[in-house]
């Protein structure tokens, strides 16, 4: 019984922290539509993430920076238009980065260059801190080859699996949070992981697909 009661109490303080967090960051949005310096605590809270998310859609970290500040310079001008309505602001950054993304690709059909390795090289005497970290973790991406042969094959489905696959199984969002950030119904979310993981399948491989799916 004690064991029950103390499970629930746990339940409860998650629910409480949730619920405060949600508050506070709802308060910050609202700030940040007129105070600059609330807007940089969200983009503090959320570049990382958003980053991640860019360099695993197109493999190309000095791509990925640009197209991130792209997503945060949109947000900064669009961010009156937010409302809240249950939905997490990560939500609609992770919205506005896909758009980017796509719209990257949409004008670069034919002369996006795919591969890491062909990035662009910075030069040592210039490097920054921000530039020396994302140069290891480019050298890091660039040694798994799941990664390599994954992008290889994510480039040649469409956008719209891209999308969804990546915000699955790199991102690790659930189907609900999928939803959110795209604005699809949760079937049109399952039904286009399936067909997106489909494709993948049948130009990765079996033994990839089933490390990119844990199955």
């Amino acid at each position: 019984m004690q064991e029950f009661i103390n499970i629930s109490e746990s339940v409860v303080s998650e629910e409480a922290l949730v619920r405060y967090s949600n508050k506070h960051e709802e308060a910050l949005v609202e700030r940040a539509k007129e105070d600059p310096h609330a807007f940089g605590e969200l983009f503090d809270k959320y570049y990382d993430p958003i980053l991640n998310y860019i360099v695993h859609r197109t493999a190309n970290t000095a791509l990925s920076e640009e197209l991130t500040s792209n997503t945060f310079f949109s947000a900064l001008n669009n961010i009156h238009t937010f409302h809240w309505r249950n939905i997490p602001f990560s939500a609609w950054l992770y919205k506005i980065a896909s758009n980017e993304i796509n719209g990257f690709f949409r004008k670069n059909k034919n002369g996006f260059i795919s591969s890491i390795e062909e990035s662009h090289e910075f030069i040592e005497d210039e490097l920054t801190l921000a530039d020396m970290e994302i140069k290891r973790e480019e050298k890091e991406i660039a040694k798994n080859n799941l990664f390599q042969e994954l992008h290889r094959a994510l480039v040649k489905i469409k956008p719209k699996y891209q999308e969804v696959i990546v915000l699955k199984y790199f991102e690790k969002k659930s189907i609900s949070e999928i939803s959110e950030i795209t604005g699809k119904a949760e079937g049109t979310i399952k039904s286009l992981l399936h067909r997106g993981l489909s494709q993948l399948k049948e130009l990765i491989g079996t033994s990839f697909y089933g490390e990119v799916t844990n199955e």
